[in-house]
């Protein structure tokens, strides 16, 4: 009985969760590409500041004479 009594209450996030997001097809797949490109454009961002702050002095940008000729005088 206290299972049952349980199930009608209204459940927990896990079952709010569901019928939110996994209850119908087009919601679900919507959700997990959304989430996908959430995540590889977070992935992307803590790599290139990971990169930056690794490679601080040896980088193209961090060199100021390049491209520049000598001057002659």
């Amino acid at each position: 009985m206290e299972s049952a009594a349980r199930r009608s209450s209204g459940g927990g996030i896990l079952e709010g969760f569901y019928r939110v997001v996994m209850r119908r097809t087009p919601v679900y797949v919507t959700f997990v590409i959304a989430g996908a490109l959430l995540a590889e454009r977070a992935v992307d961002y803590g790599v290139h500041k990971l990169w930056e702050k690794n490679n601080v002095g040896k980088r193209y940008e961090d060199i100021s004479v390049l491209g520049q000729r000598p001057v002659d005088e």
